[in-house]
């Protein structure tokens, strides 16, 4: 190789890890695997394809380094080393993608596919913090070893940069690796890396306290150990003595979590309560899980005085993600805290793969299809007992195989479903963005408003000023918010060339001094062929009817409307005088029993049996039978006085009326249930629909009831109000 490339401690280092690599390789490397890559290493070397990065970083050092932890760490795998020792010649296309297939087969070139799709995304100068980002990272990756690898390169990577000169650079990194990586590892159940890249990330972040911290327990490690011993050792007499089956765990909390937790109690280090812990795991029958719980907690209380304020019962109560497990702290020898963890082998198996994953209740965020298939990684790691990489061979990275992830060109990342155009992608950004785009850049080439965007594309959307929605719009845009606005939109142009039309209209109309009855405008509107009164006068403002044409269609139509209301008189209509009316006035009589009279009951009001009524002569010729206090009665009087008719009910009951109740009340249990009961038991009483709502404790509920006539209503809002609960019960229109 190169004598300029490598110093004289890089050389030293590269034999080292090359003897150590090919240690662990021994029983799964071809014969001819390692002459093949020191060769290509070598030619690549040689022509000035492996140049140092812009921190000074040797690739093929920061690789060798990469491959041995990865052996050192999760395992000796052939594919993945030589993967790692190749891909940065394939990054500066020394090996073609093709040579990689032909020479060292498919399977490491997607693994070198994946790596280098995924080191492009940082080239994108993309926010890291973002969520997004860690969800686009794992939908480039394609495969979970390419995970694994960054994982582990990224381990190699902060060792190495120890005692980098650039600060912002190891500041950045550390930054990284603690935000984006170790929960990646620590989901993985990679919690030995996950530790270090978070201890080191404290270390290169805020050195003070770390170094701190690190002090003190240097100065105390070998006290520690002998103290968790000296605890332990009575504690595992008593729980034999009683015959429980158990393995117990001690532990000294890592760096990093030391600080979080002084930096979360604003405390020091001798005040953090669990800086000594222990897990006690008892190996119990479904049926004694909790009564050997208790019994370990009683026995450990009663040998070490319990702090009553750390007591956590999530064995009683267990959280709401299923967590189970009893946590005490107490007052062990020399006056020092230990936190105590009592547990089930399953609850234990809960806390750490089900519901309830360890990483979950320490509060990183998740989803539940990332949870369940990271949770299935894990098991493979941890079970198998040789080469668990080649059972992940086949493991789809599809997490987010329902979402794309796009970039602006200053680098934000975007989540949209997949199947999101240009135009949604305008949409999710700014309303008024979406309402102008006339199309869009995708990676620097023109594209339509309907171009289905890919992950890691980088979009610029194109506007301009004349440009506004069109329903055509909604044939291919796939986000509810493009959607909405894009109705909206259409929708408030409508209106306003709709208003614009009406105002025109009407103006009109009073220029001649025609007072409009909407009644009858509406009947020419319909007669017009129009579905909506918006197309109607939508038209009218784009000239597409004339005013004058429109106003002389509804002058016909209203006298041909007088002629035939006159004509029918009181002819169309059986009148009958009653008892109980004093005047000479006529009366309509309606019911069930009634015949060949052409009535509606009004649904502005819902009149039924027994309420007082009055009907009105509809433009139509249909008399629309209304209540005495409708709320359109009023209005209807001042205007039609001449169209009214005295209308009583027969005096046979006919089929049911539906009548509206509103209730309002405590939201309590069974509330719903009771009020229901009442309703069905009723005889000649029927719920037709009911609509609940509830709010800060109270209900406002909607109920339409079947009943005869008004007595059966009083009734039941009598029964209803009884309900324990109901504030008030009113019958609505």
């Amino acid at each position: 190789m190169d004598e300029k490339y490598f110093t004289s401690d890089e050389k030293k280092t590269l034999l080292q890890l090359s003897r150590s690599i090919l240690r662990s390789l021994r029983e799964v490397l071809e014969s001819d695997d390692v002459e093949k890559v020191r060769k290509t290493i070598s030619e690549g070397i040689g022509q000035n394809q492996c140049r140092r990065d812009r921190y000074g970083i040797n690739p093929t050092i920061h690789n060798l380094q990469t491959a041995a932890l990865l052996c050192d760490k999760i395992g000796p795998d052939r594919n993945m080393v030589i993967a790692i020792l190749l891909h940065s010649l394939c990054k500066t296309e020394f090996i073609p993608a093709e040579e990689i297939v032909l020479e060292w087969g498919e399977d490491i070139a997607k693994l070198i596919r994946g790596l280098l799709k995924v080191s492009s995304l940082y080239s994108r100068q993309a926010a890291v913090e973002s969520d997004n980002f860690r969800k686009l990272l794992l939908t480039f990756a394609e495969d979970i070893r390419v995970i694994i690898i960054m994982i582990i390169d990224r381990l190699a990577l902060m060792r190495a940069i120890n005692h980098h000169p650039n600060e912002k650079y190891v500041h950045d990194v550390a930054y990284e690796s603690n935000y984006l990586y170790a929960p990646l590892a620590h989901r993985l159940g990679l919690y030995a890396i996950k530790s270090e890249l978070e201890d080191m990330s404290l270390k290169y972040t805020n050195r003070e306290i770390y170094t701190e911290i690190a002090h003190k327990l240097n100065e105390t490690k070998v006290k520690r150990e002998a103290y968790i011993a000296d605890f332990i050792k009575p504690v595992k007499e008593k729980l034999e003595s009683e015959g429980l089956k158990f393995e117990i765990k001690g532990r000294t909390k890592s760096i990093y979590s030391i600080w979080n937790k002084m930096r979360k109690q604003n405390n020091d280090l001798d005040g953090i309560y669990d800086l000594f812990a222990i897990r006690i795991i008892l190996d119990s029958t479904l049926q004694k899980e909790k009564s050997d719980c208790w019994l370990a907690y009683s026995l450990i209380t009663d040998m070490y005085q319990p702090n009553p304020s750390r007591m956590k019962d999530w064995l009683s109560i267990p959280k709401s993600n299923g967590y189970e497990s009893l946590h005490t702290t107490v007052y062990g020898p020399d006056n020092k805290w230990v936190e105590v963890q009592i547990r089930t082998k399953r609850m234990d198996l809960v806390a750490e793969k089900g519901l309830a994953a360890h990483w979950k209740y320490k509060g990183i965020k998740s989803e539940s299809n990332l949870d369940t298939w990271m949770n299935n990684v894990r098991d493979i790691l941890e079970a198998a007992e040789t080469g668990p990489m080649e059972l992940m061979k086949n493991m789809k990275m599809d997490i987010y195989d329902k979402e794309v992830f796009v970039f602006t060109p200053k680098g934000d990342l975007y989540k949209l479903p997949l199947g999101a155009s240009v135009l949604d992608f305008a949409f999710n950004i700014h309303s008024k963005l979406g309402c102008a785009c006339t199309g869009g850049k995708v990676n620097g080439r023109n594209q339509k408003l309907n171009y289905r965007l890919k992950s890691g594309d980088t979009v610029e959307i194109i506007t301009s000023s004349n440009q506004v929605p069109k329903l055509d719009w909604l044939n291919f845009v796939v986000t509810s918010k493009a959607r909405n606005k894009i109705r909206q939109t259409v929708h408030e142009m409508g209106s306003k060339s709709s208003e614009f039309g009406k105002e025109l209209l009407h103006r009109r109309f009073k220029n001649r001094k025609i007072e409009v009855e909407e009644a009858l405008l509406m009947k020419l509107i319909k007669k017009m062929g129009y579905k909506t009164v918006t197309d109607f006068y939508h038209d009218i403002a784009q000239e597409k009817l004339e005013v004058t044409n429109v106003i002389d269609e509804y002058l016909a139509l209203s006298n041909k409307l007088a002629e035939n209301t006159e004509t029918r008189s009181a002819e169309g209509f059986t009148l009958q005088p009653t008892q109980e009316d004093k005047s000479n006035s006529d009366v309509l009589i309606i019911g069930n029993n009634i015949k060949g009279i052409n009535y509606k009951l009004a649904k502005c009001c819902n009149p039924i049996y027994g309420d007082d009524v009055f009907g009105f002569i509809s433009s139509e010729g249909v008399i629309k039978i209304h209540r005495i206090d409708c709320p359109n009665a009023q209005n209807i009087k001042s205007k039609y006085p001449y169209r009214l008719i005295n209308t009583k009910w027969s005096g046979k009951l006919g089929a049911q009326f539906g009548a509206t109740l509103r209730i309002v009340g405590h939201d309590d249990i069974g509330i719903v249930t009771n009020i229901t009961s009442i309703i069905t038991k009723e005889k000649d009483v029927s719920l037709r629909n009911i609509a609940i709502d509830s709010n800060d404790g109270l209900f406002q509920g909607y109920l339409v009831v079947g009943v005869s006539d008004t007595q059966s209503l009083n009734n039941l809002i009598k029964k209803i109000k009884t309900v324990k609960g109901v504030k008030d019960v009113q019958r609505s229109n």
